[in-house]
């Protein structure tokens, strides 16, 4: 099976310094990927060069088998990706506005814009927030517009960094069962960066961990934290002291009652 998204022999410098070297690294069509790894490890770095935000310094980055000209993504192919950061960044006006921006950029009728917002704030439970200014949100109801308004152009990629990161923990596990199911619903492909091990456990299928800007192991979550090998075990298993393993299914902490 071809993969959605394949880098061969990358390489990023910044500075003059090494970053990132990746021999070669795929994300499948449907696959829900957990990306972590130490502080400064370059796991955002990774995501940003996955979602064509940075280019490289060398190699190739393939999307579908065809290789993307480096620095310069056609319109057509950026719009096949979406990225939600941890900060929601958004913009001056109501929380329609704001989800809708992406619909109006690709000029989509304004009827078909309304009923897919109202779709999108319906599933991630912010309808009563349609008409509120987005800059005067509560943190978890700002990433929860945030998250709809990368998703409301349906790509077919979502990269997302670190977006629960900054929010409380009720807010965090109330936020994540809800954008599983609708994950588990849409079949998006996803990219995740977090630094977060219940995070990683409860929502992804893959994971790579990264140290020191290489990609030290790659396989099923469940089989990389149960298994890791000699250069990931020194940063999983000082995380398994804070929270010991579940199984795959399992919801975290609260979501278990």
């Amino acid at each position: 099976m071809i993969p959605l998204i394949e880098l061969k022999n990358i390489s990023y410098k910044a500075n003059n310094k090494g970053i990132l070297t990746i021999p070669h690294f795929e994300i499948h069509a449907g696959e829900f990927l957990g990306i972590m790894g130490p502080n400064g490890a370059g796991k955002s770095t990774l995501l940003k060069v996955m979602s064509l935000l940075d280019s490289i310094s060398s190699g190739e980055i393939l999307y579908r088998g065809q290789v993307i000209p480096n620095g310069t993504p056609s319109l057509e192919l950026r719009r096949k990706f979406s990225v939600a950061l941890q900060q929601s960044l958004l913009l001056e006006g109501s929380v329609f506005h704001n989800i809708a921006i992406g619909l109006k950029l690709r000029k989509v009728p304004k009827a078909i814009i309304k009923e897919k917002v109202n779709e999108r704030m319906e599933q991630f439970q912010i309808s009563h927030l349609a008409k509120k200014n987005a800059h005067f949100l509560s943190g978890g109801e700002a990433q929860r517009v945030n998250l709809a308004r990368a998703m409301i152009v349906e790509p077919e990629i979502l990269f997302l960094d670190e977006p629960f990161s900054a929010l409380d923990f009720p807010t965090k596990i109330k936020l994540m069962d809800d954008f599983k199911g609708i994950i588990e619903g849409s079949g998006t492909t996803t990219a995740f960066v977090s630094h977060d091990l219940m995070e990683i456990n409860y929502l992804t299928s893959n994971l790579a961990i990264i140290v020191n800007g290489e990609v030290k192991q790659f396989g099923p979550t469940q089989r990389v934290l149960e298994y890791p090998n000699l250069a990931t075990a020194p940063f999983l298993n000082e995380w398994k002291k804070f929270y010991p393993l579940q199984t795959s299914n399992a919801k975290p902490l609260s979501l278990m009652r």
